[in-house]
């Protein structure tokens, strides 16, 4: 199917919500931007997926995002890791939350539990919460370092780190299966919540993280003696806390 065709499958086939057919009949006639959108499906590489919001297969979108999680969850189910479930955070992007969502739904439909936080936390915090709950694997919406238009979706496997040999070639064969949003399934959030499916996790693995955190300081009564000399600068541009202290 070429790019238009799939752009006119998109505008009018009614499995994609209004407002994402809306967005695209208002690209009719402009072709190069039909093109960018439609020409191929978002590529799902070694690490996840990375990519500019917006309705269409080669953007982030709620259906792009539902695809590579099918395909994760074919391979879980393929490692009977169903059991062991996933963890999922994000991070403050657009639609970060409903990416997320959207991701944990794809799995709970599939037998497979997921434990989603109940709002944005680090990286590290998915890693550590996939070792802490026993998962089999672990999904983080970001975009890094890229611009406010991309999103992202990253894999993590039981150890807490991206995915490695064999599994990232293993996950990438089973989201290049996944050709058609028929393959693709999902349930409502009030099912998945009521069946047992759906976790929301926060505080208590929170504090259990800060604990774990507080043991990987070598100097701690440093901290102590120069706490009012330490200066922090943010920039969310990084999401990295730089901290200097005076005299260093």
């Amino acid at each position: 199917m070429g790019y238009l065709e799939n752009y006119e499958k998109w505008c009018s086939d009614t499995y994609f919500d209004e407002k994402t057919r809306e967005e695209l009949k208002a690209l009719k006639g402009n072709d190069a931007e039909i093109e960018d959108r439609f020409y191929r499906q978002l590529e799902f590489g070694t690490g996840g997926l990375r990519g500019v919001i917006g309705a269409g297969t080669n953007r982030m979108n709620i259906y792009t995002v539902r695809q590579a999680t099918q395909g994760l969850a074919n391979y879980i189910l393929s490692q009977n890791g169903q059991e062991k479930g996933v963890a999922i955070a994000f991070d403050s992007r657009i639609m970060s939350p409903e990416f997320a969502k959207e991701a944990a739904l794809c799995l709970n439909a599939n037998g497979i539990k997921a434990y989603l936080f109940e709002s944005l936390r680090p990286t590290p915090e998915l890693s550590f919460a996939v070792r802490q709950l026993g998962c089999i694997a672990g999904i983080v919406i970001t975009a890094s370092h890229n611009p406010r238009e991309y999103n992202g979706y990253k894999v993590y496997w039981e150890d807490g780190a991206q995915i490695t040999p064999p599994h990232d070639k293993n996950i990438l064969a089973e989201v290049a299966k996944v050709t058609e949003f028929s393959m693709v399934k999902t349930m409502e959030e009030k099912e998945a919540r009521e069946k047992g499916f759906l976790a929301a996790i926060g505080p208590e693995i929170d504090d259990l993280y800060m604990e774990e955190l507080k043991k990987q300081s070598i100097h701690p009564e440093v901290i102590r003696d120069m706490a009012k000399d330490i200066k922090i600068v943010y920039t969310p541009s990084t999401a990295q806390a730089i901290f200097r202290c005076a005299g260093c």
